[in-house]
């Protein structure tokens, strides 16, 4: 018997194709992470004695970047280092990821209640009312109306089947359920690896800020002598803050986020579990 999951090839060529592509968004993000460290963090205006540095940013500007002080939270964590645009891109990129994953997320729960589309499913399936479950799952347009299609199309086919027995059928109908849900997954969880590897690398790379930062003030310590350079001391510590207060906001938020979308994929799943088991109870019944 040839399965009905094949018939849906080239839409789930498309569900699989859906979403942003990493490999070409996230150069673009650090690009534009690093305009944002230049020009907007950089810019003179966050600095005193703006006039003296001209326009543009401060990193092209004829003073050295030791003689030049803060005069806004913007320009405080310009002074935070050549780490800063690294964390400002890891911070852009689950923001941008987030957004991609809520719309996707979204769209995959289909329309309307997700919770009445179950009840409904299955009221009708007890009453073995397959056609007018089949429309359920069209009006849903969703990766839980999906795969129930697909397990219901299996189940009318099966159920005119002569050459299985009701045991093989069972088996039958498991596999297309499986297969259907195996081929929405990847759709779900795509990307959903950036914002979990961004949840701990985000960290580390602040921890280097900081070390970096803590370097330059130890070395500011000692290469005073016995007067040691206020200024640089307290330029490498603010430093090593800055790295580490990017670095810890953009895990945390990575972290949330992503056990949010978790949670939304977990409760997609537990649904579609829900009413495989009420197809096959169905089919057991009245089969």
């Amino acid at each position: 018997m040839e399965m009905n999951v094949s018939k849906n090839d080239e839409q789930v060529v498309a569900r699989k194709a859906g979403g942003l592509n990493p490999a070409v968004i996230i150069p673009i993000l650090f690009a534009i992470g690093v305009c944002i460290y230049l020009f907007v963090l950089g810019n003179p205006g966050n600095f005193k004695d703006a006039e003296k540095l001209g326009s543009g940013s401060v990193a092209f500007s004829s003073v050295e970047g030791k003689d030049i002080h803060p005069e806004s939270f913007l320009g405080i964590i310009y002074k935070g280092g050549v780490i800063v645009p690294i964390l400002i891109t890891f911070m852009i990129t689950v923001i941008v990821f987030s957004f991609e994953r809520y719309f996707v997320l979204g769209k995959a729960a289909g329309k309307g209640n997700l919770d009445n589309f179950v009840v409904q499913v299955r009221s009708l399936l007890n009453q073995n009312k397959i056609d007018e479950a089949l429309e359920e799952c069209d009006r849903q347009q969703g990766s839980v109306g999906n795969v129930v299609k697909e397990g219901l199309t299996t189940y009318k086919a099966l159920s005119h089947d002569t050459t299985l027995n009701k045991e093989q059928k069972m088996v039958a109908l498991n596999k297309a359920i499986e297969e259907a849900t195996t081929l929405e997954m990847p759709m779900l969880e795509k990307n959903m690896m950036i914002l979990s590897t961004l949840g701990t690398v985000a960290t580390l790379i602040a921890l280097l800020g900081t070390v970096i930062g803590m370097i330059k003030a130890f070395f500011a310590l000692g290469s005073g002598g016995g007067t040691p350079d206020a200024a640089a001391l307290s330029t490498g510590i603010s430093e090593a803050l800055i790295n580490t207060a990017l670095g810890i906001g953009t895990s945390a938020i990575a972290i949330i986020l992503y056990n949010y979308f978790t949670s939304k994929i977990d409760g997609l799943t537990y649904k579609i579990d829900e009413i495989a088991m009420s197809i096959q109870q169905s089919f057991a019944e009245f089969n």
